[in-house]
């Protein structure tokens, strides 16, 4: 069969199906819109996080939980690993159909690159595609980051976080280059399945976001299940071998080596926008590669937005399917959301007990000024809480960072079962003002985790006042 070279024009062109452009995709769709989508990979329908990220990941955490000591770790992985990638296949057929079935919108599979700032061609293997369109969405995501470290990229036990849950051979012995949030997600989970962890990380500590005492907290969770967990580690070569992987680091001024059966590089992701030829459409990007955006999305070309983890925000769908209301808001609404509008934006790792997040550190509120007053409590210690007794897990704490004189809730950190559900309250309060005490002072249902703050919030631990 000849290739064949075909045009087509479009109100609204996405290069990439991550949540914020499909989202756009599906609304512009229904209002009879002529929209194209262009997606690199059949595999990443939908994006990064039903295909690669959120939902695999944390199918997996589930699945390495429910492992019982008599079970096989490798047997009971690649069952993991194969139920994992049929929930994963159902969420990508979804997303298809949901966007394919309708006759205003057109899916592609195919690599794009600008050829102007209102065309784009699209190799779709089949043929050439080249796209004419009003308005432009770039939405095409990040890609992990793998460091030019000696040996690190050549390495053939080098993984990135996409090939290791795509791996159905369990590794004995998996090393991890970099302990930040992704990197200790995938400690917790292969640690569990029954992989010797060492994560190295260059900075001297860990979750360096939260602090001391909830980061010392998370910290001995991981250790006392086992994973090792080396801080200022400069990791300098991966040098090969017939069955495994030498891992050369320094760390404490003195060379080490590490015997590993595979190496995660897990030093962040990049926005991926290197073959969009964005110079032939005049669109500027920021030193790190995203695509720069105004607080409307809207890129150096006024018709061309740029959505989700390409645009060098936070990257977490949530952010996406938010961008997604701010782009609509610009091309059906009014026009007046942005992306100062987002305030105590919740962030959850989702180790085992999760560590979810909103707002300030105590350390941060003192260093700029606050008064504050704190409320924390081991979650063994929690009266209130017969949920973590209930599901067999009292490890963690709770933290909430409070202004003194107004009662208004600075921040929080919970380090506990269900926290990544209950985020989302303090979150809410936080944005609406509601304050510490009627917070504490709340109904509800039990027995649950939520009723922790009724405890909580009337333990004042420490306070400037």
């Amino acid at each position: 069969m000849g290739t064949t070279n075909r045009s087509l024009h479009a109100d609204v062109l996405v290069i990439g199906f991550g949540k914020g452009g499909k989202t756009v995709a599906a609304t512009m769709g229904r209002l009879g819109k002529r929209v194209v989508l262009v997606e690199r990979s059949a595999r990443m329908y939908g994006g990064t996080c039903p295909n690669v990220g959120c939902v695999p990941t944390k199918a997996l955490v589930h699945h390495s939980r429910k492992r019982r000591p008599e079970d096989v770790p490798q047997e009971w992985y690649e069952r993991s690993v194969g139920e994992v990638q049929a929930l994963t296949k159902l969420f990508r057929g979804g997303n298809y159909d949901g966007l394919n079935s309708m006759d205003t919108i057109t899916v592609i599979t195919g690599t794009a690159a600008f050829t102007d700032p209102h065309t784009v061609s699209v190799d779709s293997g089949d043929g050439r595609v080249t796209i004419t369109a009003e308005t432009i969405l770039i939405n095409t995501g990040s890609q992990p980051i793998v460091l030019d470290i000696p040996g690190l990229r050549t390495s053939q036990y080098t993984v990135t976080s996409t090939e290791l849950i795509d791996t159905t051979i369990l590794p004995g012995r998996l090393a991890i280059i970099g302990g930040g949030y992704l990197g200790l997600e995938f400690a917790s989970i292969y640690g569990q399945f029954g992989s010797q962890v060492t994560v190295l990380e260059a900075a001297p500590k860990i979750f360096g976001l939260v602090d001391d005492d909830v980061a010392a907290v998370a910290e001995g969770i991981l250790v006392d299940e086992g994973i090792e967990i080396i801080t200022g580690a400069s990791t300098t070569e991966i040098r090969d071998g017939e069955t495994s992987a030498t891992v050369v680091y320094e760390a404490d001024g003195r060379q080490h080596t590490l015997e590993a059966d595979a190496v995660l590089a897990a030093t962040g992701r990049a926005p991926a926008t290197r073959n969009l030829n964005l110079e032939a459409a005049g669109v500027r990007t920021t030193q790190r590669g995203a695509v720069e955006v105004d607080e409307h999305l809207r890129s150096s070309q006024p018709h061309i937005f740029a959505l989700g983890d390409v645009n060098g925000g936070p990257q977490f769908t949530y952010i996406s399917l938010d961008d997604s209301r701010i782009v609509l808001d610009q091309l059906i609404g009014e026009g007046k959301r942005s992306t100062a509008d987002r305030v105590a934006i919740p962030h959850t790792v989702f180790i085992t007990p999760p560590l979810a997040t909103v707002g300030i550190t105590e350390a941060h509120a003192r260093a700029n000024g606050y008064r504050v007053k704190i409320a924390s409590q081991p979650v063994a210690d929690i009266v209130a809480m017969p949920r973590a007794y209930i599901v067999e897990d009292t490890r963690g704490m709770m933290k909430f960072v409070l202004d003194a004189e107004t009662d208004e809730i600075l921040g929080a950190a919970l380090l506990s079962v269900d926290a990544q559900e209950m985020i989302n309250t303090v979150s809410l309060a936080m944005r609406h003002g509601i304050r510490a005490a009627e917070l504490r002072d709340a109904v509800y249902t039990h027995p649950t985790s939520t009723e922790a703050f009724n405890d909580v919030l009337a333990t004042v631990v420490r306070s400037d006042v």
